[in-house]
């Protein structure tokens, strides 16, 4: 029997993809952290990012036309390094997609702007029990050798 190999494609968002973005995230929130979200603040804060490019970027990761994953991906200026630092926010892949390379996709689309320049690397947050996340982000060449973080949430 031939199977297919399946087709995946990255793309940026586009504000039709509103929806799907707020909730993936309320179900990634929920998912990971057993947070439930407030809808309506979670999609004024998705449409925000595509009124006002500077608080960061969207992409969409497709599995055979479907939208199967999102992630955001904000700016940090590195003065060090005289760029800025891709942050990698609000990932999120459809459980039906997760293990098929559409993650992959994505990060090896931003992982191609960091080699042509735009950015002068990669980082992002991963929930400290969620050792499936860790090993993914391992598998891709990522390390967790450098900081930790600290924060005070509102």
């Amino acid at each position: 029997m031939n199977q297919e190999s399946p087709i995946i494609t990255v793309r940026d968002a586009t504000f039709e993809d509103a929806k799907f973005i707020a909730d993936a995230n309320y179900a990634m929130a929920l998912e990971v952290e057993n947070i439930e979200l407030d809808k309506d603040v979670l999609f004024k804060g998705v449409r925000a990012v595509f009124r006002d490019p500077s608080k960061g970027r969207y992409i969409i990761g497709e599995y055979n036309g479907e939208v199967a994953g999102c992630l955001l991906i904000t700016h940090e200026w590195s003065d060090w390094r005289n760029c800025n630092i891709a942050w990698i926010q609000s990932l999120f892949v459809n459980e039906e997609y997760r293990g098929n390379g559409v993650f992959k996709m994505m990060y090896n689309t931003i992982e191609e702007q960091v080699e042509k320049g735009e950015y002068a690397g990669i980082r992002l947050y991963v929930e400290k029990d969620n050792a499936n996340a860790m090993e993914v982000y391992s598998g891709l060449g990522m390390n967790s050798d450098h900081y930790l973080l600290f924060e005070k949430m509102k």
